[in-house]
Formats: structure tokens, C-alpha cells, sequence
């Protein structure tokens, strides 16, 4: 019998809840992909890319000329100077950047804290170092969810090598504050713990709230692999285009790994987005973009009978269900699919608990007519 290094991980949730959507022919607002399409611009930049020739393997880190855009945008939009050469890495995707930070940092036996609910890819990466992932549950009062640093206080030991911070956050939509990077400072300095910042949803960010990376903070910023998604921000997250921000001697670390794994990614996407990002500022309008989804999915859902719990970014809702049904979240979800025609999340993948709040998740990165069939179906709930 063969070795399994993951022997309870099947398909992921978001495999399951979209399989079933598309067998049902169910309104699909489960996994976080957007229903409309891109900026046509970007797409011809993609067709002309290839066209004139941009088809062979790319420099290891990316090219030069992304990474520079990126470095320029780094500085106009969070006013901090990053090396293009030494301190940015172009990756396929957020998750293959989750995955070979973990690989690159974490040895056998050591620790990863994540913050329950954990996007569900954490755990998993973590396992297959043969390390530990040790989840602390985030505060929740029923109506915010936050971060208790007295737990990761309590937490951190010698054999603590990472920290692993959503922000913002999904599926709650937290947002770290200015205190709780000083905070989080506090309980890292005199350490050699690395911060693993999944900051994908950055620019989703609502009611004239701000994204604080760990860009934006002198000490995170010396020990952070901040992970970022062109998908997420630009509408197309089949592409699986992301990169990673770390100062020379965390990124040299990241990309021993990264050349062995993926070593380039694809050639004419990036010369698309290089040509693109150098005159596109579109990612300025995606908090009001997607704000306008968010307060016309609320609209459209206030008479059902789900309590709808606030998010303040990303481009996911949560709801509690405790008014509807008894049932568990994966048996809520599934009778959804199956006799409401609506394919949403459960929350348990995303928690380590057994106590399990009676939370589903809505992607709400979906066209206006999509949102007003949704709103019909869960009012009628």
C-alpha cells in the first residue's frame, strides 16, 4: 500500500461545492471567482503578447519588465521601495506562492500558526513539510470576528517557525488595524519566526477602511513573504498569475524552492501585464466596485430569514443560518445545492474546532443579474 502523506484530505470544498453546482445547474456564488470577464484590453495585450513572440520560458523571478511596474506600484500605492530584481517574485498563482514560502522556511517538525477560519490550502502545505499547523481561533462576538494576540502569546515556542496572517481576511472579511501590526510586532521581535502575509484581497476593502500590508510597518516588513494576486484584482483567476514581495534574503530563500517547482511562469500573461499595469490604475476603483456588490447583495437579501454578519473587504459574505435549519453546515450547503438550485460554502473547512458556528459563505464577485437570481432564491428560503 502506498504512502500518503495527506491520508484525510480529499478534494478541496470549493471542488465539491462547484462540482455539485454545475451537476444541479445551481447558481454557483461557493467558489471566489468572478461571473464577468476582464478588462478586454488586457486580453488583446495577452493575444498581441503572443503574437510577437512572448512564448518561451520566462526569466526565473519574472520579467523584468512586470517586476518593475510592480516595484513602481508598490511605491505610488503603499509609498515603499522594493528591489524589482532582488525583492519581487512572479508566481503561478497565490497558492503555489503559499505553498513554496512553506517549503522554503518551514523544516520538519517546527510549527505554523494559522487563524481560524484558515483558508483551507494553510494545513495542508504545512503537513507535507512534515510540520505542524497549530490553529488559533479567532475572536468572534457574534457579529465581528478579530484577532486575540494573547493566545499567540501563549502559543509561540522554539519550535515556532511561521506565522500565517490573511488580510484581509477570508472568509470573515477582518482587517488587520495599525494596533494590530504593533501588536504582532511585539510578540515576534528578538525572534526568527517569518510572517506569511496572504494579502490577495488588498485592494477589496470597504467603507473608507485601509489595507495596511506588512509592506507598510518597518519591522514586519524585514520578516514578511507578502503574497499578492493579479486574479483577484484583475477578474481573472483562471490566468493564476500572483507574486510575492520579501526583502533579498527572504526572497533568495523563497526562490531556491520556487525554481525547482514552477521555475517561470507564463510568458505572454506577464508581458500583458507589465504593458498594462504601466498606465492602469483600475485597481483604485475595486473597494468601490466591489462595495456596490457587496451593499446590493445585502439589499437584495435583507427580508430572508439568514442573519447576514458584516464584511468589511474581500468579496465574500457571511451568513449564520440558525433561523433556517439544525443541520450542520456541509448538510445545510448540500441541501442548498440540491433542492434550492444555490451553491454557497460551509465555514467548517475553514475551522479546526469542533464547535462549529453555523456560518456559509457568499462570493458576491458576480454580475448584478446574477446577484438579483440569488437574492430571489435566498429570500424564498
Amino acid at each position: 500500500m502506498f504512502l500518503t502523506k495527506l491520508p484525510n484530505i480529499g478534494d478541496s470544498i470549493f471542488s465539491v461545492m462547484t462540482r455539485m453546482a454545475v451537476e444541479q445547474g445551481a447558481l454557483n456564488l461557493a467558489q471566489g471567482f468572478p461571473d464577468f470577464q476582464p478588462d478586454p484590453v488586457l486580453v488583446q495585450m495577452v493575444f498581441e503578447a503572443m503574437k510577437s513572440g512572448h512564448n518561451q520560458y520566462a526569466p526565473m523571478p519574472g520579467l523584468p519588465a512586470l517586476r518593475e511596474q510592480l516595484a513602481v506600484k508598490t511605491r505610488s500605492h503603499y509609498k515603499q521601495t522594493v528591489n524589482p530584481e532582488t525583492e519581487i517574485t512572479i508566481t503561478a498563482g497565490a497558492t503555489q506562492a503559499i505553498f513554496t514560502a512553506i517549503a522554503a522556511f518551514v523544516a520538519p517538525e517546527q510549527e505554523v500558526i494559522c487563524f481560524d477560519p484558515a483558508y483551507d490550502c494553510y494545513a495542508p502545505a504545512i503537513k507535507v513539510q512534515g510540520a505542524r499547523p497549530i490553529h488559533l481561533p479567532m475572536a468572534w462576538d457574534g457579529k465581528n470576528f478579530s484577532y486575540d494576540w494573547s493566545q499567540l502569546r501563549a502559543r509561540i515556542n522554539t519550535r515556532t517557525r511561521m506565522v500565517i496572517l490573511n488580510n484581509p481576511h477570508n472568509p470573515t472579511g477582518a482587517i488587520l488595524t495599525r494596533a494590530d501590526l504593533d501588536k504582532l510586532v511585539d510578540l515576534l521581535r528578538n525572534t526568527e519566526i517569518v510572517v506569511l502575509a496572504d494579502e490577495v484581497y488588498e485592494h477589496m476593502v470597504f467603507d473608507k477602511q485601509q489595507h495596511l500590508s506588512m509592506l507598510s510597518h518597518a519591522e514586519l516588513r524585514e520578516r514578511s513573504v507578502v503574497v499578492s494576486s493579479f486574479g483577484k484584482t484583475y477578474h481573472n483567476t483562471g490566468w493564476k498569475i500572483g507574486y510575492v514581495i520579501a526583502n533579498e534574503q527572504l526572497s533568495k530563500e523563497f526562490r531556491k524552492v520556487h525554481q525547482f517547482n514552477v521555475f517561470s511562469v507564463n510568458t505572454p500573461m506577464q508581458a500583458a501585464y507589465a504593458q498594462f499595469l504601466a498606465t492602469d490604475k483600475s485597481y483604485e476603483q475595486l473597494p468601490a466596485f466591489y462595495q456596490q456588490k457587496r451593499d446590493l447583495f445585502l439589499k437584495l437579501v435583507q427580508k430572508s430569514r439568514f442573519d447576514f454578519v458584516p464584511t468589511h473587504s474581500t468579496y465574500f459574505q457571511l451568513a449564520s443560518y440558525q433561523r433556517i435549519s439544525e443541520e450542520d453546515d456541509s448538510t445545510f450547503t448540500k441541501w442548498l445545492v440540491k433542492e434550492k438550485g444555490l451553491a454557497v460554502i460551509p465555514v467548517s473547512p475553514f475551522i479546526q474546532a469542533n464547535d462549529q458556528p453555523k456560518l456559509i459563505r457568499f462570493c458576491f464577485a458576480k454580475s448584478d443579474e446574477t446577484l438579483q437570481k440569488a437574492g430571489e432564491v435566498i429570500c424564498a428560503i
